[in-house]
C-alpha cells in the first residue's frame, strides 16, 4: 500500500510579491527551500491563511536570503502580498518508507526567516499564539 504523506511544510510565511505576468509557480527563498527540504520544480500546495484560498503549483528557487515568497501567474488572483500562507509538499510513500520518514516543518518570522524547524506536523511553537490540535481543551476553550 502507498500513502500520501506531508513531507515538507513552511508555516505562516508572508507573501512578498504577486504578479500575474510571470510563468505560474511560487518563488521561495532558496534558504527556505533548503530548510524545508523542497526542490525546485516540486509540487506544493499553497494554503492562504488570510483568505482561505487553496491551490497547487510548483516551487521555483528565489534569491537566497531575500525572504521572497512570490506568487506567480494566475494564482496572483487568489493570493496577495501581505497574505500569510502555508506551503506544503506531499510525497507518496510505501509502508516501509512511512515507518522511517520524518517530515520537515519550518516556522518563519514576518520576514520569512527560519524561527524553528522540526518534524512534528502538529507542533505549535511556544509564544506563537498557535494552538496545538492534539489538545482539545485549546481548541474548545475548555479546561481540564
Amino acid at each position: 500500500m502507498f500513502r500520501t504523506m506531508m513531507t515538507s511544510k513552511i508555516h505562516r510565511a508572508t507573501v512578498t510579491q504577486a504578479d500575474l505576468h510571470y510563468v505560474g509557480s511560487v518563488t521561495i527563498d532558496a534558504d527556505l527551500l533548503d530548510a524545508a527540504n523542497l526542490l525546485e520544480g516540486e509540487q506544493v500546495s499553497i494554503v492562504d491563511i488570510t483568505n482561505g484560498a487553496r491551490l497547487e503549483t510548483y516551487a521555483i528557487a528565489g534569491e537566497r536570503g531575500s525572504g521572497v515568497i512570490g506568487i506567480n501567474g494566475a494564482a496572483a488572483h487568489l493570493v496577495h502580498p501581505g497574505d500569510l500562507v502555508i506551503l506544503i509538499a506531499y510525497g507518496v510513500l510505501n509502508e516501509e518508507e512511512v515507518r522511517n520518514y520524518s517530515p520537515n516543518v519550518v516556522f518563519v518570522d514576518a520576514d520569512n526567516r527560519v524561527l524553528e524547524s522540526g518534524a512534528d506536523p502538529a507542533h505549535a511553537p511556544e509564544g506563537s499564539g498557535l494552538l496545538d490540535p492534539r489538545h482539545n481543551d485549546t481548541l474548545t476553550g475548555a479546561t481540564a
